[in-house]
């Protein structure tokens, strides 16, 4: 082994761990050396949305160890910026997540940190309204958000309930390394400090998800819309039956098979609503009951998947450029139709996201601001315009949608109720959403997206990576799909260039290792390593005239054709 993965692996068999942890690491060094290896061959790093690995024993590993040290050199961060602190500590359902949670509660009260403490699981937009709600200056979700049963997370909030962004996420990050072992972590005493959180917190939170509602009248005429409902064994099921029933909906059908909260996952490979096999059970109840509407959630129930039927009656998941396009116009409309928008409103969605909304915003009137991937982004763009502009709605191709600004990450319990919303709008005019999502592209274009990922695991996987995004940095492509590359926008190094003419500009966003191919047609192509997983992911986004209703599906497998194509001539197949 090498020396100083070993000399890693003797300080924890030394140090002030306990026998458990040691009989674990003795054993993995008979049983298999790699993956002891690969258990300390670095520490999990804490990155500026905080910590994301596998469960299990040792240094690059989620354990009580790593958790505990993270939130020392959090607390010890927010102790050096506010003179008062309080924290708010939420989990999801995933194993370990509970005992994660209160180790990190423990942390911050022996730290002589006031601790709100949810008595039970949560779902994390539950979190950052609780921190805006009792004014605390951080907070935490432990949550490994969509990832596979393996994993699990630690996400580091703000006093405005966004996750960290510049100075404090750096910051931060500075303070945990300074965290050399164990014995430097606080772990008992204070236990004074902790205070329970419950159903009190959810009437509140609950409360602001219904006055998100436009047409509380349109979802009274059609409290009988036939909903299906999937939390994927996650937290949704604490909140978003009760959120649909406050919007007026009585006709909630939930999944059962995947109502119960289980970090095991039984029902799926993936806890991904993203997923057409993770939506599977639901599809099949939706269809069994001619539903109206499907909705599904991730694990800490930040994500929203739709299921809806096409224009043929056929049952479909609709994507996340999708998804975000309906409810962004759904928004514009509804608001100038109530009379209730406001000149200066925005919107805001992220770089990889459909181009469309751009359009939708445009129509209306409405600023469209792009922001880097990630809601903190979406956050700090709230942040800047306070005072001056109105948000309305954020969202991204990941699934993820913000409503109104009383919670700062993307939350997928007001996302499932508006959808409803939506659908019983559309319901009410003789519609479906399919049937709205067809008029929108006859009027704006038909834009397709497509997401690639390629999977890199292990010690070699994030040079792989690293290794493709400079191979494409230095030597982009000059033609894709029988068109002329014409701008490479460059995010890390924070210029953009007209390949075509050689003139280049500055990207006003702050640095991320993100890359952008736009043809001359418009279609756009990002490169992006993800920032909680080892993947790295291309984005696809083509567009074209949709002529009428009748050639959806003839335009439609032009948009995928064009795709395809791009996708092999990229090696990306």
């Amino acid at each position: 082994m090498d020396a100083a993965i070993q000399q890693k692996v003797d300080q924890w068999l030394n140090g002030n761990y306990d026998a458990e942890t040691k009989a674990g690491i003795q054993k993995l060094a008979v049983e298999n050396a790699d993956e002891l290896a690969d258990a300390f061959y670095k520490n999990l790093e804490f990155g500026t949305g905080g910590l994301r690995g596998i469960m299990g024993i040792g240094t690059n590993r989620m354990n009580k160890y790593t958790v505990g040290m993270a939130t020392q050199g959090y607390a010890n961060y927010l102790k050096k910026c506010f003179d008062k602190v309080s924290v708010a500590i939420a989990h999801d359902c995933r194993n370990n997540s509970r005992n994660f949670a209160e180790i990190a509660a423990g942390v911050f009260a022996a730290n002589g940190i006031k601790v709100y403490l949810f008595e039970a699981l949560r779902p994390t937009p539950e979190l950052s309204y609780t921190i805006r709600t009792l004014g605390c200056q951080g907070g935490v979700v432990l949550t490994a958000s969509h990832n596979p049963k393996e994993y699990n997370g630690y996400k580091a909030y703000w006093n405005d309930g966004s996750q960290l962004v510049p100075p404090h996420d750096k910051n931060v990050i500075i303070e945990v390394e300074k965290i050399a072992s164990v014995d430097d972590v606080k772990w008992t005493g204070g236990e004074e400090n902790i205070e329970m959180l419950g159903k009190a917190m959810d009437e509140k939170y609950l409360e602001m998800v219904k006055g998100l509602s436009i047409y509380p009248d349109v979802c009274a005429a059609q409290n009988n819309l036939k909903i299906v409902y999937t939390s994927i064994h996650g937290t949704g099921i604490i909140l978003v039956p009760d959120a649909l029933k406050r919007f007026g909906f009585t006709n909630i059908n939930i999944v059962e098979e995947q109502a119960t909260p289980d970090g095991n996952f039984p029902t799926v490979v993936y806890p991904n609503p993203e997923e057409t096999e993770a939506m599977s059970i639901g599809l099949a109840k939706a269809k069994a009951l001619d539903a109206d509407i499907l909705l599904g959630t991730d694990p800490d129930a930040d994500r929203v998947a739709i299921g809806v039927k096409n224009h043929k009656g056929q049952w479909v998941l609709l994507n996340g450029n999708q998804t975000a396009m309906i409810a962004f116009n759904y928004m514009m409309e509804a608001r100038k139709a109530k009379g209730i928008a406001q000149p200066n409103d925005m919107v805001v969605k992220t770089i990889v996201t459909t181009n469309m909304i751009d359009k939708i915003a445009a129509a209306n009137n409405v600023n469209c601001y792009s922001v880097l991937t990630g809601f903190k982004w979406i956050a700090e763009l709230i942040r800047e315009k306070e005072g001056k502009e109105n948000y309305i709605i954020g969202g991204e191709e990941s699934f993820g949608l913000m409503i109104g600004d009383k919670v700062r990450d993307k939350d997928a319990i007001s996302a499932v109720a508006l959808c409803c919303e939506m659908a019983a709008y559309e319901k009410n005019k003789g519609r479906s959403l399919f049937d709205k999502l067809i008029d929108l592209y006859l009027q704006y274009g038909f834009y397709k997206e497509s997401l690639v990922n390629i999977t890199k695991k292990g010690m070699n996987g994030a040079k792989e990576i690293a290794a493709m995004m400079e191979g494409y940095r230095s030597n982009p492509p000059q033609q894709l799909d029988g068109k002329p590359v014409a701008q490479l926008l460059d995010y890390e190094l924070q210029v953009g260039k007209n390949l075509l003419t050689g003139e280049s500009w500055k990207i006003n966003l702050p640095k991320s290792n993100v890359l952008q191919f736009i043809l001359e047609d418009g279609t756009s192509i990002s490169a992006r390593p993800s920032g909680t997983e080892p993947k790295i992911k291309f984005y696809f986004s083509v567009n074209t005239k949709l002529n009428s209703a009748a050639e959806f599906d003839a335009t439609e497998k032009i948009l995928d054709d064009s795709i395809e194509r791009i996708v092999a001539e990229m090696g990306l197949k």
